[in-house]
């Protein structure tokens, strides 16, 4: 940036009294365009930051007068100057989306969920200062939007806080304009463009100012005129010069004018498009409402009724698709006052007539008798006559509806008196309560008026409108604007003539309008808005033949488009939902494999979008062939979450979601292809869209065939990428050499952190290669190795990396042929390791002597959470060393020991360690013959331990003996949730002894008698023993010889004593 030449006081005395307004004007533009003061002994400029709001700039009172004036303009509002995380934080983006560019805005928070990808941000005070010590200020800056989201409200309250000296501190001057007064001029110099903005140049000497840095705002780019084209534009570098206001534009942007100016442009995403991307230093998004947001929206709109603001908000979110758009600030406020308003005039919460809206039609249908009844508010009528009301209304659709409609189809959307004349606009009518609620004034700095409708949506309803009610008359083509064309007779005709240039619009400019065409034949429009704008029952002629026409249109698309899913749309706003609804209920069932149509394929496209079942996670596996997937593709660039388990999708299918994930629109987070036929040629087509990818975290590609060549395209684009944390091989046959390479990519990737190797053969040789990763990797946290063969050799491996290592958080080493030495090695680690949280040593071949190394760690370490050690050979002798480790050991929260030939003299130690121990929240005893004495012992330890909330006793020899001491320590015990005591024999003795406890117990919250020779007498005993207790959730009774009626007997028992307990029986 070229920095002005700063004047001493003498001189700057001297230019104070010099020079003609004209002269000064001059001045300004001279230093605008960079040719003042840039001499090479131009000494640096020094600080100008305003030391309080109005204090003069440089002691220059024009400036002063400029902050004035702007702070007058600007006023207040209900965000401005606020500290909204919207408004002073604004999203980083590279660049446009193929969706941004070719999408209406409705279909941009559709496709996307309401969200915005971007993670980076930038605040409002450095948002035009360089990103990092090396880079330079932005000259250029575009911020974009779609309609509604804040964009000149971000303007308003940027201009306003420079006024204060709060943010831009090194602009000495912001001038500040919008494209609906640039709109008023047919040509303009740049000379004049700074008179506009900026009146007080001429008042005093200009020469004195010195100004360092200008700020140009333009803010609107959509609704400029005339659209900017850069390659037919003649260059001009006359600031004198009159010329098109589009080519003045362009000319600022190239920079032939005012190259030493930063330019901040404010536009939708889609118009923003014209400004060519290589001009463009930095691109910001303004972001929508966040749940919380919207929430806090509805709350403000009605402070004074919180009853009423919790409906609405209710109502918002009991439609997916309508809370999606409250994602956009002036729909959530539009939506708020419908419903508001519908709710107040609910005489009857059950009354028919005023169902809350499920559509977007009924919405604004709600938002349109609202409008009227303030009309009638303004005559001075309580309660106007309808006749009064429905000519008001169709007057102002008749007059504003063909502005709105012809100004839909010429993409204006700000209009002047001359536009308003031409379509015969009484501007009396402007000014009624009506004709307010849609259509808004906004003075120019021309002094003339500009009009624009509250929301685009509010322009395309009442164009709708129109347009159903012209149609029904008229003989030619209303989409001509009174041109020449083919006879059109009747409604149905004029509907698919607008269908048909929906469908053909390639930037979806008359999606939303055909939305509303179709609404105004629902039957519920239709009782909204009968006598108003509707004739009663006149939607029952023609409903049935547009379902059909719009059906039509989804037998031709091989890929479905944002057209297609747009049908559907219109479908729903009919309220002809029986396409949509049995591709619903095929997602439920499991049958959609049968609908590969492609009226089905768009209705599975629209469901993505907005069922809530597929918010989360569109769920897809058994029912996708590649041609089904193939159409698809479009719109799964928008899923969060995709699952495509057992789907048999081979190395092709592969390519095509390489290229899905390849996209620059891609918002896929989570992609599960488990269970398919990926060979190396698939796993190297994904490999190279993570080179590229940035928003894929999770990978899962478990049971397929990728082999060591797939394991290495996926390990060379893991060198790169820098979003994936999670990545899943597990049983693809990797072997040492999958192992080497991932083990290479650790050794440089810094934000892979759960990494799933299970059932891959890798033996000793893998295994080093991963440790030596390990010893130099810090961003792993879970690593999966269990079944795999990697021996006491790969076991002593990982110990020397563990004692090194001090990221990893999980280790799974189960079933790997790991025995003592290997125990012994990972033990040493274990005592010097400070991070490892959880350690699987299930089914390996752990003897008594491996057991006193796992207890002598134990009683070292003091991290280690979670140790599972089920199926070993521990036996009492094992069992008994590392029950007096957890007497001593506070770290431990969770202890698998099932299935390690445990008997009665290991129980009894370790019933003596609960009674000290303060830390063991889950412990595991199943399938180890304790019995009774067993049982009867770690009971005595309930009856004083109060940290354990769950006990595993599945298949452990007890019987009566043992459940009756089980019995007598739950009576005590106030923090055991969770007794599972499954495939034991207690019988009727044991069932009367646990019921009598739950009469008192309140902490239980889960019981398993599953198989313990209940029979009837004893479930009937637990089943009325719940009567008295409030605290249990889930009991299962199976397998106890009850029989079907006495199920059936029992199960209504726990019903009618327990009705918050569910029972299986």
């Amino acid at each position: 940036m070229r920095k002005q030449e700063v004047r001493t006081g003498g001189e700057a005395g001297q230019g104070h009294s010099a020079g003609s307004p004209a002269e000064q004007v001059k001045a300004l533009v001279d230093l605008l365009a960079g040719k003042g003061g840039q001499g090479p002994q131009a000494p640096q400029p020094t600080d100008r930051t305003p030391e309080c709001p109005l204090r003069s700039h440089g002691n220059d009172l024009r400036i002063q007068r400029h902050r004035e004036a702007l702070l007058n303009r600007t006023g207040g509002g209900p965000e401005l100057g606020s500290a909204s995380p919207r408004l002073t934080s604004l999203l980083l983006v590279e660049g446009l989306t193929d969706l941004q560019l070719r999408e209406h805005d409705f279909t941009q928070v559709e496709a996307t969920r309401g969200g915005w990808c971007s993670t980076r941000t930038i605040t409002l005070d450095r948002l035009f200062l360089p990103l990092s010590r090396v880079s330079i200020p932005p000259r250029i800056s575009i911020t974009i939007g779609v309609a509604g989201v804040g964009k000149t409200t971000l303007v308003r309250n940027f201009v306003h806080l420079w006024a204060r000296g709060q943010v831009g501190k090194d602009f000495s001057l912001v001038l500040p304009l919008t494209f609906r007064d640039l709109n008023t001029h047919d040509k303009l110099s740049a000379d004049r463009l700074v008179r506009s903005v900026f009146p007080h140049a001429g008042e005093t000497g200009l020469a004195s100012a010195a100004l360092t840095k200008v700020l140009l705002v333009l803010d609107g780019l959509d609704e400029c005129k005339t659209p900017l084209d850069f390659s037919n534009t003649v260059a001009c570098t006359d600031p004198k010069k009159e010329i098109q206001v589009d080519h003045l534009i362009t000319n600022i942007i190239r920079g032939n004018l005012f190259p030493s100016v930063s330019v901040w442009v404010t536009s939708r995403p889609s118009a923003a498009g014209q400004i060519p991307g290589g001009l463009v230093d930095r691109m910001t998004e303004i972001r929508g409402f966040n749940e919380e947001e919207i929430k806090m929206c509805l709350e403000q709109m009605f402070p004074e009724d919180q009853v009423l603001s919790g409906w609405v908000l209710s109502q918002v979110q009991a439609d997916r698709a309508l809370y999606l758009m409250c994602a956009v600030p002036a729909f959530c406020r539009l939506a708020g006052l419908a419903l508001g308003h519908l709710c107040r005039n609910r005489r009857v919460p059950q009354d028919t007539e005023l169902w809350p809206p499920r559509t977007l039609c009924e919405l604004y249908s709600w938002y349109f008798r609202m409008a009227l009844g303030r009309e009638g508010q303004e005559k001075g009528k309580a309660s106007p006559r309808i006749e009064q009301l429905a000519y008001s209304g169709r007057k102002m659709v008749g007059t504003l509806g063909r502005l709105a409609f012809h100004g839909l189809v010429r993409k204006k959307y700000v209009f002047y008196e001359p536009d308003l004349k031409v379509f015969g606009m009484d501007l009396a009518l402007l000014q009624t309560a009506l004709c307010s609620c849609f259509l808004q004034r906004e003075e120019t700095l021309a002094s003339s008026a500009a009009y624009c409708f509250t929301h685009l949506s509010l322009q395309e309803f009442v164009a709708a409108a129109y347009y159903y009610s012209a149609s029904k008359r008229a003989i030619f083509d209303l989409f001509t604007e009174g041109g020449m064309s083919w006879p059109r007779l009747g409604f149905l005709t004029h509907f698919k003539g607008a269908a048909q240039r929906a469908m053909q619009a390639e930037d979806g400019q008359l999606d939303v309008f055909l939305r509303f065409l179709s609404g105004f034949l629902s039957p519920r429009v239709n009782e909204l808005l009968a006598g108003f704008l509707l004739t009663q029952g006149e939607h029952q002629g023609y409903r049935a033949q547009v379902a059909e026409l719009l059906q039509g249109y989804l037998r031709r698309d091989v890929a479905v488009c944002a057209r297609a899913v747009n049908v559907l749309h219109c479908l729903h706003e009919l309220r002809h939902t029986e396409l949509t609804r049995s591709v619903e209920d095929a997602m439920a069932s499991g049958g959609l494999a049968g609908l590969t149509s492609p009226p089905h394929r768009a209705a599975l496209a629209y469901l993505l979008q907005v069922s809530d079942v597929c918010v989360q996670e569109a769920n897809l596996p058994l029912c996708l062939s590649e041609g089904v997937l193939q159409s698809l593709l479009p719109q799964l660039l928008y899923c969060r979450s995709l699952r495509l388990d057992t789907n048999q999708f081979q190395d092709p299918v592969m390519e095509l979601l390489g290229s899905v994930l390849s996209g620059k629109d891609c918002r896929i987070q989570r992609i599960s292809l488990a269970e398919n036929q990926i060979s190396n040629k698939g796993a190297k087509a994904l490999a190279r869209s993570l080179l590229v990818n940035r928003s894929l975290t999770t990978l899962d590609l478990r049971s397929n065939s990728i082999g060591p060549q797939g394991a290495k395209a996926l390990a060379d684009a893991l060198k790169i990428n820098r979003t994936l944390a999670s990545l899943s091989l597990q049983s693809n046959r990797i072997r040492d050499d999958g192992a080497r390479s991932m083990a290479e990519a650790l050794a440089t990737n810094r934000t892979l952190s759960v990494l799933h190797l299970q059932k891959n053969t890798i033996g000793p040789v893998g295994t080093q290669w991963m440790a030596d990763a390990l010893k130099q990797n810090r961003s792993l946290k879970a690593l999966m190795f269990s079944s795999n063969s990697i021996g006491d050799g790969g076991a002593k491996a990982l110990a020397e990396a563990l004692r090194v290592n001090q990221g990893l958080k999980s280790l799974d080493l189960q079933s790997n042929s790991i025995s003592d030495p290997g125990v012994a090695a990972l033990m040493g680690a274990l005592c010097a390791n400070q991070t490892l949280l959880s350690l699987n040593l299930r089914e390996n071949s752990i003897s008594p002597e491996g057991a006193q190394d796992l207890a002598r760690a134990l009683c070292t370490n003091s991290t280690l959470k979670s140790l599972d050690l089920t199926a070993n050979l521990l036996h009492d002798q094992g069992a008994q060393a590392i029950a007096a480790a957890v007497r001593e050991n506070r770290a431990l929260t969770s202890l698998h020991l099932q299935w390690n030939f445990i008997q009665a003299g290991a129980a009894k130690a370790l019933g003596q360690a609960l009674q000290l121990n303060t830390s063991l929240t889950s412990l595991d005893l199943q399938e180890n013959a304790i019995g009774d004495e067993g049982a009867s012992a770690v009971a005595s330890a309930l009856k004083v331990n109060t940290a354990l909330t769950a006990l595993y006793l599945q298949v452990a020899s007890i019987g009566a003996l043992g459940a009756q001491a089980l019995g007598e320590a739950l009576a005590v015990n106030r923090t055991l949730e969770i007794l599972d005591l499954r495939g034991n024999a207690i019988g009727v003795a044991g069932a009367k002894a646990l019921a009598s406890a739950l009469k008192v117990n309140s902490s239980l919250r889960r019981l398993n008698l599953q198989e313990n020779s209940l029979g009837m007498d004893g479930a009937i005993c637990v089943a009325t023993a719940l009567s008295g207790n409030h605290g249990l959730q889930h009991i299962n009774l199976q397998g106890n010889h009850i029989g079907e009626s006495g199920a059936r007997m029992i199960s209504e028992a726990i019903k009618t004593n327990a009705p918050s307990c569910t029972v299986k029986m």
